[in-house]
């Protein structure tokens, strides 16, 4: 199998003692012995040596919280939602009355951290969406409440 020195051997073992995975291994074996080994030598290579790699522990995925209603819109097609993740931001989002050539619904929406976006869904039911300045990400927090905002939309207006 490998031709490993009893001090490299031991440094293999002392590496999944300390939780490296077989990639880890692998690598540091390249770097710091200078011994390349394809990932299948080194799993056969930790079998041959009884080293036990540690499992990482499994995530508890997060509990799931029940969606809120969906909030009313308001006689000016505007509706508008707190997200309790952006830390009292409000998302506010709106209906234009006559949308953009090529457009069959659009609007804007204004988010948590005060910018406000051009949104926008074409004929073929495509969406897109034009920012202040060129790859303007809005807050993370602020996209599920605004895809529940849309989705309300676009139910109310029969989509």
């Amino acid at each position: 199998m490998a031709n490993l020195t009893p001090q490299q051997r031991q440094l293999v073992e002392q590496w999944a003692a300390e939780g490296a995975s077989l990639n880890q291994i692998q690598d540091r074996l390249r770097s710091e012995c200078a011994t390349t080994l394809t990932y299948m030598e080194t799993r056969l290579l930790i079998m041959e040596l009884g080293v036990k790699i540690q499992d990482k522990p499994r995530e508890v995925p997060p509990e799931e919280k029940p969606a809120p209603p969906p909030p009313e819109p308001a006689a000016d097609g505007e509706t508008a939602a707190t997200d309790e993740a952006a830390a009292g931001g409000t998302l506010k989002v709106s209906v234009d009355e006559v949308p953009p050539p090529g457009a069959i619904l659009s609007g804007r929406a204004t988010f948590s951290d005060g910018v406000t976006v051009q949104w926008f869904m074409d004929e073929q039911g495509r969406f897109g969406m034009r920012g202040p300045a060129p790859g303007y990400q809005p807050p993370a927090a602020d996209i599920p409440a605004f895809q529940a905002e849309l989705d309300n939309i676009l139910q109310l207006r029969g989509f």
